[in-house]
């Protein structure tokens, strides 16, 4: 029975394609070649997956806070002075994914501590609802706690950030001086222009200092009283289980609501925010694309060289039988194969550095006696990295793509040689 020939990426051409890649002292410089390719990309494959993670993390980190201080939706419209909006309320607290719903003031205020000025916002909210800021009610002692909202109209006791309360020199208890621009309404009509002395009842950390540097809190009642929105809210701030969900859940929040509600949410409130962090992760993805790119080439050296050392096998390969795409084949592998191990080495010595970063960086900092991340100017004991499995999928095919496009010019023209001029003078 006649033997078949052997198919495409045949075993025969595996064994050839592993072989030519063996290091032999006459052809050291092809595999010398082939050890710089194969570290190349390990090192650009293991670059792109950390530098990506380590940007997840950051990015992951300061949505959190932001979010977590500002709110995922929001509304407005006819619902929040409607007679029965306390049920409103209600029935939007209780819209599958929502964990909060909660009313509230902001309004401009100036403070004033001894010979120093300067503007704050005043944001009311309902002493129940506080915990819900999770960022700022952890940060929060015990004792401010306790005191926030108790007393009548909520009493006197404000919270302040922990930037506001460094460049004031505040301390919980001192007096602090907040004028409001409207004032209070009386019998005699808004009074205008009022102002009121409060007491540091706590400070607060959100995690952001722009935030911790211009926010007041207020108990909701003391708030309507002194800016003279007595009953009224300003907004009805809910709290998601998934804010990145929030698109799939605005008709239900609306329906809730009753007619006439407006809902937003934090992507259109922070759209410039959201989008510069889109673009400067788009932008970093390409710009170390081509640095793997650029690894990736090194192989075209290497399958070059290997080519011109293996004429004669190449044509003796062409004279007993083996066809162009054979050879073709074989020089493709050979090149392929210093790409797959360079992505999988890569991507292990990525995922080791991203799962253990903050090991990493506490050895790196004992070993060399400095501070590598300021945890009181990022508010992170660690360099977060959030290892995303779509990102380090696009990151093994981008690698083993340009492998491969790397490795076929040289393996094109090895199969091209002609295996008569290439025997005539050996």
């Amino acid at each position: 029975m006649p033997s078949r020939p052997a198919g495409p990426f045949s075993s025969w051409e595996l064994g050839l394609a592993v072989r030519y890649l063996r290091a032999k002292r006459k052809e050291g410089g092809v595999a010398t070649i082939a050890v710089i390719s194969f570290v190349g990309i390990m090192l650009a494959v293991a670059v792109l997956i950390s530098v990506m993670s380590i940007m997840a993390g950051f990015r992951s980190e300061l949505l959190g806070r932001t979010l977590s201080f500002n709110g995922h939706m929001y509304v407005q419209g006819p619902v929040l002075n409607a007679p029965d909006r306390a049920a409103a309320l209600r029935r939007i607290a209780a819209v599958p994914g929502v964990t909060s719903a909660a009313p509230l003031n902001e309004s401009q205020s100036l403070i004033r501590v001894g010979n120093f000025t300067t503007g704050a916002m005043v944001r009311g909210v309902r002493p129940q609802d506080l915990p819900y800021t999770s960022y700022v009610w952890d940060s929060l002692t015990p004792e401010a706690r306790e005191s926030f909202g108790k007393g009548a109209y909520g009493g006197d006791r404000i919270l302040i950030g922990k930037t506001m309360a460094a460049q004031t020199g505040l301390r919980v208890g001192d007096p602090i001086t907040l004028y409001s621009p409207t004032g209070a309404d009386s019998a005699f009509g808004n009074l205008g222009g009022l102002e009121k002395t409060y007491y540091v009842g706590g400070v607060f950390s959100s995690g952001t200092s722009d935030f911790d540097q211009v926010f007041i809190f207020m108990p909701l009642e003391q708030a309507q009283l002194f800016f003279g929105k007595d009953g009224v809210w300003d907004v009805i701030e809910l709290k998601v289980q998934d804010p990145d969900r929030v698109g799939d859940m605005a008709a239900a929040v609306r329906q809730a609501a009753g007619p006439g509600a407006v809902v937003t949410d934090w992507r259109e409130r922070m759209a410039a925010f959201a989008g510069a962090l889109k673009v400067e992760r788009v932008a970093m993805s390409i710009i170390l694309g081509l640095v793997v790119a650029i690894a990736a080439m090194n192989i075209i050296s290497g399958i070059v060289m290997l080519v011109k050392n293996k004429t004669r096998d190449i044509a003796i390969l062409r004279t007993v039988g083996a066809s162009p795409s054979a050879i073709l084949r074989i020089f493709f592998m050979s090149g392929a194969l210093i790409g797959v191990a360079g992505t999988l080495a890569g991507l292990a010595l990525g995922l080791a550095f991203c799962l253990n970063i903050g090991a990493i960086q506490h050895f790196l900092e004992g070993l060399l006696g400095v501070q590598l991340f300021n945890s009181d100017v990022y508010m992170l004991d660690a360099i977060p990295a959030l290892v995303d499995p779509a990102d380090v999928t696009w990151v093994a095919v981008w690698s083993l793509l340009m492998s491969c496009v790397a490795s076929l010019p040289p393996s094109w023209t090895a199969s091209r040689i002609d295996p008569v001029e290439a025997l005539r003078y050996e």
